[in-house]
C-alpha cells in the first residue's frame, strides 16, 4: 500500500530506452506515457506507450496520463493493464480520462462523443470487478457481459489504483465518488486547492474515505536560468500543443523561470493539497535538460521542506 501523504514526483516520457533509464537514475517516484488513437497532430496510443515503458522501465511507477478509457472495452484494458502489472511486479498506475478535444477519435473508435463520461462511470467499476479474476456478469448499459474471466489478475489485484484526470467538476465528481486518485492538468494551484475542496465534499456526501486518495497535479515546466526565455519557451511549446497564445494565461497553467521560479512554483502546488506532481517539460528541445535539472536542482529542495 502507497503512502498517500509522502511526496512523491514523476515525469511524462516517451518510452524510449535511453531517455527512460536517465529518468530512472534521478530521484524520481514514477514515468507516464500517454496518447491518442486518432488526433490532429501525430501521437502514439497510450498502452502501447505502457507496454514499452513497461518494459524499458526497472524500479519507479509507471502509469497512463492518460488512457481515454471510453474509446476501448473494458476486458481489453483489464487484461492489459493485468498483464504489464504482474510484468512489473505491481508498478502500474491507470489514469483515465474522457477526452474530447478530438472528435474524430470517437468517429474513429464508433463511440458517441456525447457519451463519454457515461461509458466512463460505468468502466471504472467494471474493470476492478474484472481484476478480481471471478467469473463475473454485468447489465450495464455500454458493457454488458456474461460470465466473464479475466485470469491472471494484476500483481495489485482489484486494488491497483485507477486515477481521474480532467479540469471539469464532473471530473472531480467522478473521482470522489469512484476514483482512487485525481490528476488534473492546465491548473493553477489555486485551481488545485479548490478542486481538493471539491472533491473532499463530494467524497464526504457519498461516505467515502480518502486517507489513501492519490493527490497528483500535472505541471507544465520550464527551467532556465534566463527566466524570461523559460516563459517564452514554456509559452511558445504550449501553444503549438493546444493550438492558442498562452502568453496571457502562463502562470496559471504552468512553472517557469529559474530554479527558485520553479521550486516555489511547485511549493504552491504543494500547499494547495498535491502530494505527486507529475512533470512534463515544456520545451521541444530542451527536455532531457529540463529533467535532469529539476532531478538533481528542485526536487533536493523540496524533499528538504518535509525534513523541516
Amino acid at each position: 500500500m502507497r503512502d498517500a501523504t509522502a511526496l512523491r514526483f514523476g515525469f511524462v516520457t516517451a518510452p524510449e530506452r535511453a531517455h527512460v533509464a536517465s529518468l530512472e537514475a534521478l530521484p524520481i517516484d514514477s514515468l507516464w506515457v500517454g496518447g491518442h488513437v486518432a488526433s490532429t497532430n501525430p501521437t502514439p496510443e497510450a498502452m502501447m506507450q505502457l507496454a514499452l515503458l513497461a518494459s524499458w522501465s526497472e524500479r519507479v511507477t509507471i502509469g497512463t496520463s492518460i488512457l481515454l478509457l471510453p474509446l476501448y472495452p473494458p476486458a481489453i484494458i483489464a487484461k492489459q493493464i493485468a498483464d504489464l502489472d504482474r510484468a512489473t511486479g505491481g508498478r502500474v498506475i491507470l489514469g483515465v480520462g474522457v477526452g474530447g478535444e478530438y472528435a474524430q477519435e470517437f468517429r474513429a473508435c464508433g463511440v458517441d462523443i456525447r457519451e463519454r463520461g457515461a461509458r466512463l462511470n460505468e468502466a471504472i467499476p467494471l474493470l476492478r470487478e474484472l481484476w478480481r479474476s471471478q467469473p463475473y456478469t454485468h447489465h450495464g448499459r455500454f458493457f454488458p457481459m456474461d460470465d466473464v474471466l479475466i485470469h491472471p489478475p494484476p500483481a495489485q489485484g482489484s486494488q491497483l489504483p485507477i486515477v481521474v484526470a480532467g479540469r471539469q467538476k464532473a471530473a472531480m465528481l467522478r473521482a470522489a465518488r469512484i476514483g482512487d486518485g485525481w490528476m488534473p492538468y492546465l491548473y493553477s494551484a489555486e485551481r488545485y486547492a479548490q478542486s481538493v475542496s471539491t472533491i473532499t465534499a463530494a467524497a464526504t456526501a457519498a461516505g467515502r474515505d480518502l486517507t489513501d486518495f492519490e493527490w497528483m497535479a500535472f505541471v507544465f515546466v520550464n527551467l532556465d536560468d534566463d527566466r524570461e526565455r523559460a516563459r517564452e519557451d514554456a509559452a511558445r511549446f504550449l501553444g503549438g500543443n493546444y493550438r492558442q497564445d498562452f502568453n496571457a494565461m502562463l502562470d496559471r497553467i504552468a512553472v517557469a523561470g529559474t530554479v527558485t521560479d520553479v521550486v516555489a512554483g511547485v511549493r504552491r502546488f504543494i500547499d494547495a493539497g498535491a502530494r505527486h506532481i507529475v512533470f512534463t517539460p515544456a520545451s521541444r528541445e530542451r527536455s532531457a535538460e529540463i529533467s535532469r535539472r529539476i532531478g538533481h536542482e528542485v526536487l533536493p529542495a523540496l524533499r528538504s521542506d518535509t525534513l523541516r
